[in-house]
């Protein structure tokens, strides 16, 4: 019988459990998956990233808190945008880069839901890297980040800058690879006006691949 990610990612929970509920289209297969797993009597609590991902659980009956409910999270799940063999991430194709990361540092168990091609060899493989900066910042981050010859455009919506969640604006930049990407995370961290990067370091634990109707894992220092 063929399995799915998301419902591989379910055998992780247990009753009772505080989980991280992500963003994106893996994020919200796994909260589509979970809401029936509560309607069929498994007691969660849900913790989302974006209020989109909030929406969609509320309207599966999955009961949310938020991070100044609890001390920790036991486990968050989400997607990513590129996995390298270290599981270190790039994400935030999305625009919830932030949050996710605020999400997934505070959980005991951080998993990846992934298709195969997200699998790359060093991360910038697919030459994107998103960015999130204050508005009042965003014009000293956009001449900083020309310095890297990486092209930054601003995120627009509508012919509007795109607005995260946070309030803030997205910068994507055209990034070539990068087998140094702590050392990448910590420069750009540097940039005054930059709240966050989509380089998750050292941050998955487990990565569930979908490997046609079957799921491959991954587990950090094991991979």
């Amino acid at each position: 019988m063929a399995t799915s990610i998301a419902e591989h990612a379910l055998t992780f929970l247990t009753d009772g459990d505080i989980v991280g509920l992500g963003s994106g289209r893996a994020a919200r297969n796994f909260v589509r998956a979970l809401g029936a797993r509560v309607q069929a009597g498994l007691q969660v609590q849900g913790i989302p990233t974006s209020q989109t991902t909030a929406d969609l659980a509320k309207s599966l009956g999955i009961p949310l808190i938020t991070l100044d409910d609890v001390d920790r999270i036991d486990i968050a799940i989400d997607g990513a945008d590129e996995v390298d063999p270290s599981l270190h991430l790039i994400k935030g194709y999305g625009g919830a880069l932030v949050r996710e990361k605020i999400v997934a540092a505070s959980a005991e168990r951080f998993v990846i839901l992934v298709g195969p091609e997200k699998l790359v060899p060093v991360l910038g493989s697919r030459g994107k890297l998103p960015i999130e900066v204050l508005p009042f910042g965003v014009a000293l981050c956009l001449r900083l980040l020309c310095e890297f010859d990486w092209q930054p455009q601003l995120r627009e919506e509508n012919g509007n800058p795109f607005t995260t969640d946070n309030g803030n604006y997205i910068v994507d930049c055209n990034i070539p690879r990068l087998p140094s990407p702590a050392a990448w995370e910590q420069k750009l961290l540097s940039i005054p006006g930059v709240v966050g990067t989509g380089l998750f370091i050292d941050m998955a634990h487990i990565v569930l691949i979908q490997d046609g109707d079957s799921v491959r894992v991954r587990e950090a220092g094991n991979s």
